[in-house]
């Protein structure tokens, strides 16, 4: 079988263990570094070029696309889909994944558990926003951002007021959420293939900085999930359209909440829980290359 996993760093340990895995079966295996890709448009003939030639004979892609290249990694995602070739991870559940107010929206009418949140811009009623999320401390972020970038706990309701406000000066668009302090400096993350939970850990910060993730310094250890987080993960992933992803939730006194559903989680994971992730992701990708051409004969 012929993989194309679409990844901009070759190296990243990600890319390393998919493509070990998959070359461990037999499979042919090419990284392609999707920002160099480019795509050709005619009636009825989508071509996705690759240094300088066309890609073509492909079974499957598994696409590991960057948040900051999301506009365009989903762009070369959707090229493959309108040739027909199977994915991992649709182009409208990337885009749909990487819009925090949109995958809180998705989640929270699909019945998950999520914080309580509010999206805002230009209002100046910031009194009654910080209310909404009963009063201060809370979190304040950034519409888009990554690894906990642009994530701020404002302690007092000065402070708050003041994030809010440096925000609406600048016309970017926040999200503000309630601080659960029963969960502050840790986090779960939950790796969900095909439906399971196949890999989940907990996050805490190493000092007193409220986030948890590793890209900022936070520590991982292997957790035994209770049945309500799994569905919640499981819930979670599904009503996000991502058959391969990493559910964060945080644990509060009214049950698990969900944080962030990442379309493209890292594999730091397996490192913590001694997971084999990359082979349940590579299993997933035969499924849909087998249902892929299952539907080109019945199409046929």
């Amino acid at each position: 079988m012929n993989i194309a996993i679409l990844s901009k760093g070759p190296g990243n340990y990600s890319t390393k263990r998919l493509r070990e895995e998959a070359k461990a079966r037999g499979h042919n295996v090419r990284v392609i570094n999707y920002a160099k890709c480019y795509v050709t448009l005619e009636s009825n003939n989508p071509v996705v070029r690759y240094e300088g030639e066309e890609l073509h004979e492909i079974d499957v892609i598994i696409p590991r696309i960057a948040a900051n290249l999301t506009g365009y990694g989903s762009s070369i995602v959707r090229q493959f889909e309108m040739q027909n070739v199977p994915t991992t991870t649709a182009s409208i559940a990337i885009v749909r994944s990487r819009d925090k107010l949109r995958s809180t929206q998705l989640l929270a009418k699909a019945g998950v558990g999520v914080p309580k949140t509010v999206f805002a811009r230009e209002t100046a009623d910031l009194d009654d926003v910080l209310d909404q999320v009963g009063g201060a401390p809370a979190i304040i972020k950034v519409a888009r951002g990554t690894h906990g970038n642009g994530v701020v706990l404002a302690e007092t309701k000065k402070a708050a007021k003041a994030v809010m406000q440096a925000f609406y000066v600048e016309g970017v668009s926040f999200i503000v959420q309630e601080y659960v302090a029963e969960s502050a400096g840790a986090d779960i993350r939950a790796f969900v293939v095909n439906g399971k939970v196949v890999a989940s850990m907990q996050r805490q910060s190493l000092d007193d900085d409220f986030r948890s993730n590793l890209h900022q310094g936070g520590e991982g250890k292997t957790i035994k999930l209770t049945e309500e987080e799994r569905k919640t993960a499981q819930k979670a992933a599904k009503a996000m359209g991502l058959p391969v992803c990493g559910v964060d939730m945080m644990r509060s006194d009214r049950g698990p909440l969900v944080l962030e559903v990442n379309s493209s989680p890292g594999f730091g994971i397996e490192k913590v829980t001694g997971r084999n992730v990359a082979a349940r992701i590579i299993d997933y990708a035969e499924q849909t290359a087998k249902a892929g051409r299952r539907k080109d004969k019945v199409g046929a």
